[in-house]
């Protein structure tokens, strides 16, 4: 008997995910679970937490971050960035966590990564990761540094994993400090995701 996708335990995965409210009381808002990708998507990418834009218009990475993303880092069309045979976009919290009266977001509050993420990296399929952010980061090597990660390949799950940098344009400071990551680094890690997508 062949298994339907609707029964794979990774889209039942995804609507409960879809579902979730864990962190209604933390955020004082109604969380909006944002996730895009199937079982076969090539490129497992994993973020930090949606920002306000992608909370409202529920489109990952439809922001600025999105754009230097997709356009400049990975020198992809939209429709390959969206596309869920290409890319599982998921993240250590699904929902945006609000700002942070001192600036910023909130830090992604984990039991989302403890409760969600660690159940859809058994279930997808991918080829190689892509972690975005120190948050990402420090969830998957803690207490190493960012600014090692990004210039080192490593492995997760037996697989490739690259780490970047946050593409927010609040990120400036870090890009000034490593100018070897837009003049070198990102033209391997490119060149990677090219390969696996095929384009």
């Amino acid at each position: 008997m062949v298994e339907k996708e609707n029964d794979h335990p990774l889209t039942v995965l995804q609507n409960q995910i879809l579902q979730c409210r864990l962190c209604q009381d933390t955020f004082g808002f109604e969380p909006q679970p944002v996730i895009q990708g199937n079982r076969r998507s090539k490129i497992m990418q994993i973020g930090q937490a949606p920002s306000k834009k992608v909370h409202e218009t529920g489109r990952p990475f439809n922001d600025a971050s999105g754009k230097k993303l997709r356009n400049e880092w990975y020198c992809i069309s939209e429709e390959d960035f969206y596309n869920p045979d290409n890319f599982y976009i998921g993240s250590i919290a699904h929902c945006y966590p609000g700002k942070n009266p001192k600036g910023g977001d909130r830090r992604p509050p984990k039991v989302c990564a403890e409760q969600w993420l660690r159940k859809e990296l058994e279930l997808v399929e991918n080829e190689i990761y892509i972690l975005i952010g120190g948050f990402a980061a420090e969830f998957f090597f803690p207490g190493e540094k960012l600014s090692s990660l990004v210039f080192e390949d490593r492995i997760i799950n037996g697989k490739t994993a690259y780490i970047l940098p946050h593409p927010s344009p609040l990120n400036m400071k870090w890009f000034k400090d490593y100018p070897e990551f837009m003049t070198d680094r990102i033209f391997k890690i490119r060149k990677k995701v090219h390969r696996v997508l095929k384009v």
